[in-house]
């Protein structure tokens, strides 16, 4: 009976009292089915049925009750319960008409999962389907969804993810849907950082390539694209975004024609892009397009209308930027006079934007003092950066620009009219700049390395404070978006690589050598797990507190958040985000006093002190070889007492880059000629080593240190130094008294290599567990076509380092065919000990793709690194080279081998520059008998490799050449 009354409801046969008399049916049904009832869920239904029909006619106000009769009813038909769909199809068109009446965001959230699930259960042919699909149903989901505000959270992406399922391609909305998905993929990006760059260009490129020319919507996604190519740019500097960004601009300049609405937009879009690449460029085309196309926006926006102070501040911009290139006048008085326009139009000191402007006129008028000399115009440039710091509040992002154009003004003063005063308040404004807490990591850090460059330049005091702050900045900016972001953050290093070696040269000039060691290894350290993406300071701290870990994660998302806000237009909102940043900053401080009390924590995300980084030298000194700009030098550091300074007051950077050259074109020669030739050329460069680097060295750890002969040494050489064969220094000259030859470095020292302090330190601390050993052979020598020559000796190589492993100890031999990058991988993380003989090849770019050429795909450092293979002790990189020819081979497998050694094993032998695999084999075999000789109670020691190494170069000196000798190198234990 509940039915019949319904259906005649629905049919109009009566009113809201034929529905009461169907409810009532219903309710006495459910009376008769409990909840352990197997029509339970079906009386529900049924009784939340009658109530939404009577809700859509509005002959019933409540429709929450509905909600929750269908809830519970979809509850007790699980997943692979046959009436499932059903109950799914109910309650979706429940929300759906809820979310009609009151526009709550989690109905239409929570009925686009539910129409997911339900077209995932319906084939295409069957009826709840075809009505699911309707209008009121998907369709007016996938709509309804489109239509809501975008926002960062994750939520709202899962949202429009689910969305994007709903409607494949081919369906109507999927263009809309991926648009969605994109811009909340941006504004993801922007609240939290680069993890989702990638992802944000990879979907604006899907909905454009779906849009074909002719449809209204595609100049939206063309913008749209390049906007978020332009913040890819922005943030990793890829040359060939800003092209695309170009072209798509052009693309969509004819779809607003003169006249659109959005034209003049359009202009300035590409007019940015356009003015970035001359920037980066120098092409003389793209400025004057630039300007040219800011100058017809602003003709297309009349006086009066909005926005035409941005067109004057644009076209300023332009001129501004083409008379400091090229030096026109009529293009600065322009500038400067579109400047004032601009101001004049924004006249209320309230004016949200009204501080750019400011910083554009105060950035013209110092260019015109710089030309002009006139005190008039840098006074105003000074006044006018102040005004837009009053017009600011405190934790405002834009103040670094105001400290940054001040500094600027003081700076251009202090150029023309030498004064002490202007440097001092220059110097104070860098710090400001550099320090300003709302603004990002990137910026301040740039701002940072210009204060170290213009107080060395101007031999201020404060470089050494510039250089501890920008290399903090570099470490905070790393540390907090591993912490939000987890392990692919991915930050461009370019511009700090030569600041810890600058830093440390300025430290020594300041007899500061203690923490010239520290500067050193902080932005070098740094830098290495950055480039090998080793694990987090949160991936510790999660091993003992997983709570504590979860709760600075919050914090840093939160601060994150803060930090954004602060740079509010609205006066009120940026004085309450302030308040929130500084009380968010309170419980971050606490949360890491805390963590630092935690045994083993105590300098959580503090850089290593110079007492802390001396345990490096326990089994023998560290000698870091510092290359800069300013000075070359070598500091030691010994296990205890202070370190000593070694000065190289006739080498230049520029000599040890030449240096390089040589070294580099001498091997490249040397290789070409009969084994038996002499070396001349290159016994010349390596006694150049000796006198001009090693030697001083030398004396100080027999005369200071009384260190003795055949003791371990650990060479720790940075910028071109990495590039030398400093191991291979050697006099090759007679003792004064003709008594005998001069003794060589390896004579007199057992040689490794270490990339810095700290990797030293954590391959001693995670040798303490020992595990039974096992060992890999790998080989490859058919490399496949384009990835390297046929290397015919490998095969012979791998049979001899078989040969010698001791017998008890479990042997694997993987090549040809059977070595894929995943053969590889299992090898690594099953194995103690490895023997790798293939192409290798060092990637500058992105260093954790420095790659071991396999048979299918290449295996990269950061595979080895994500291998997670804690028990891996010693690794023999048997010709892994680089191209010959390439000038900065010398360069590349140190690194690669050095990143092997960083990414965890202990011990490494690799070689410099490209080997003979003919002639490797001999090195191998003299190697593996030293190592494995004599052996201490029978157990493989990867320590012993460096000894071994040192002996193998003198008994191999019949069979190997010079040059292809001292290509082998030991790094680590």
């Amino acid at each position: 009976m509940g039915h019949i009354r319904l259906c005649d409801y629905m049919r109009g046969r009566g009113g809201v009292q034929i529905l009461d008399d169907a409810m009532n049916y219903f309710e006495l049904v459910l009376d008769q089915c409990p909840v352990d009832h197997p029509d339970h869920a079906a009386a529900l239904t049924n009784l939340a049925w009658a109530r939404l029909q009577g809700y859509i006619r509005k002959d019933l106000q409540g429709i929450y009750i509905t909600t929750t009769l269908l809830c519970d009813a979809l509850a007790l038909r699980p997943r692979g319960h046959p009436d499932r769909p059903v109950s799914l199809y109910y309650l979706a068109e429940a929300l759906i008409w809820r979310y009609s009446y009151h526009s709550i965001t989690v109905d239409i959230f929570k009925a686009a999962q539910l129409c997911h699930e339900l077209l995932s259960l319906c084939s295409e042919d069957t009826y709840l389907r075809s009505i699911a699909i309707g209008k009121n149903g998907v369709d007016y989901v996938i709509r309804a969804c489109n239509n809501l505000p975008i926002d960062a959270s994750d939520e709202d992406i899962y949202l429009r993810r689910v969305v994007l399922k709903l409607c494949p391609p081919g369906n109507q909305h999927n263009p809309s849907a991926i648009d969605k998905l994109a811009k909340a993929v941006k504004a993801r990006f922007r609240q939290c950082g680069f993890e989702d760059l990638d992802w944000n260009v990879q979907l604006g490129r899907e909905v454009v390539s779906m849009c074909p020319e002719g449809n209204p919507n595609r100049v939206t996604y063309l913008i749209n694209f390049a906007v978020s190519l332009r913040s890819r740019f922005d943030h990793q500097g890829g040359s060939h975004d800003l092209d695309e960004v170009i072209s798509l601009y052009e693309e969509a300049l004819p779809l607003r024609p003169v006249g659109h609405e959005y034209h003049d937009a359009s202009l300035d879009g590409l007019g940015r892009a356009l003015l970035t690449r001359f920037n980066a460029c120098n092409d003389i085309d793209d400025i004057n397009r630039a300007a040219g196309l800011f100058r017809k926006a602003l003709a297309s926006c009349s006086p009066g209308r909005p926005n035409r102070d941005t067109k004057l501040n644009n076209l300023a911009a332009a001129l501004i930027t083409r008379h400091d290139k090229l030096h026109a006048s009529e293009d600065l008085d322009e500038a400067i006079d579109l400047c004032r326009k601009s101001l004049l139009l924004l006249q209320q000191d309230d004016h949200p934007e009204r501080h750019r402007n400011l910083f554009n006129l105060s950035m013209a008028l110092c260019s015109r003092f710089a030309q002009t000399r006139k005190k008039k115009d840098v006074e105003e440039a000074i006044g006018l950066c102040q005004d837009s710091l009053v017009a600011l509040p405190p934790l405002h992002a834009d103040r670094y620009f105001s400290y940054k154009w001040l500094k600027e003004a003081y700076l251009s003063r202090y150029r023309i009219l030498p004064n002490a005063v202007d440097l001092s308040l220059a110097v104070e404004n860098f710090r400001l700049a550099s320090n300003h807490p709302t603004q990002g990591y990137p910026e301040r850090i740039k701002e940072a390395i210009q204060w170290a460059r213009q107080s060395e330049f101007y031999e201020h005091e404060s470089a050494l404070e510039a250089y501890q702050t920008c290399l903090d900045l570099f470490n905070n900016h790393v540390t907090q978006s591993s912490i939000i972001l987890g392990r692919n953050t991915a930050i461009a290093i370019d511009s700090v690589q030569s600041l810890p070696m600058n830093a440390t040269s300025c430290a020594i000039r300041h007899n500061d050598l203690q923490r010239g060691v520290e500067l050193e290894e902080q932005g070098r350290d740094q830098q290495w797990s950055l480039a090998c993406r080793l694990r987090a300071p949160l991936d510790d701290l999660k091993s003992i507190n997983i709570p504590l870990a979860h709760r600075l994660s919050e914090l840093s998302k939160s601060l994150s958040d803060a930090r954004n806000s602060a740079g509010n237009a609205d006066r009120d909102a940026a004085d309450r985000a302030e308040t929130e940043y500084k009380r968010l900053t309170t419980q971050w401080e606490a949360v890491i006093a805390e963590i630092r009390n935690l045994q083993g924590f105590s300098r959580f995300l503090l850089p290593p002190s110079y007492e802390d980084l001396q345990v490096a030298a326990r089994h023998g000194p560290v000698i870091i070889l510092n290359a800069s700009e300013y000075s070359c030098n070598a500091i030691i550091v010994s296990a205890s007492g202070k370190p000593h300074h070694v000065p190289f007051p006739s080498l230049a950077l520029t000599d040890l880059k030449m240096l390089k050259k040589h070294f580099t074109n001498v091997i490249r020669d040397t290789a070409r000629v009969d084994s038996k030739e002499p070396r001349t050329a290159l016994i010349a460069l390596l006694r150049t080593i000796w006198d001009e680097i090693m030697l001083p060295i030398v004396n100080v750890l027999q005369q200071d240190l009384k260190l003795p002969s055949g003791s371990r040494i650990w060479l720790c050489p940075t910028a071109a130094f990495t590039s030398i064969p400093l191991h291979a220094a050697h006099p090759f000259r007679m003792n004064a008294d003709r008594s005998g030859r001069e003794p060589s470095l390896e004579d007199l020292y057992i040689c490794s290599y270490t990339p810095t302090l700290s990797a030293l330190i954590r391959a001693r601390q995670t040798m303490t567990t020992r595990v039974t050993p096992s060992f890999a052979a790998i080989g490859q020598d058919q490399p496949g076509a384009g990835k390297g020559t046929v290397l015919a000796a490998v095969e012979t190589e791998l049979e001899l380092v078989h040969k010698h492993v001791p017998p008890n100890v479990k042997f694997t031999h993987l090549s040809g065919d059977k070595v894929t990058q995943a053969d590889a991988l299992e090898a690594l993380r099953c194995n103690t000990w490895v023997h790798l003989a293939c192409h290798g090849k060092q990637d500058h770019e992105h260093p954790s793709n420095s790659r071991f050429v396999m048979r299918n795909e290449p295996l990269t450092l950061l595979d080895i690194v994500e291998n997670d293979a804690p028990q891996a002790e010693f690794a023999f990189l048997s010709g892994c080279h680089a191209a010959r020819g390439d000038e900065k081979t010398p360069d590349e497998v140190i690194h690669l081998a050095a990143g092997v050694q960083f990414s965890g094993f202990k011990s490494v032998v690799g070689t410099l520059w490209e080997v003979d695999d003919a002639v490797a084999k001999h090195v191998v075999e003299a190697f593996y008998e030293n190592m494995f000789k004599d052996m201490d109670g029978g157990v493989m020691n990867c320590t012993k490799a460096a000894w071994a190494l040192n002996k193998t170069t003198y008994t191999a000196k019949k069979k190997v050449p010079l040059e292809q000798r001292i290509g082998f190198i030991h790094i680590g234990l």
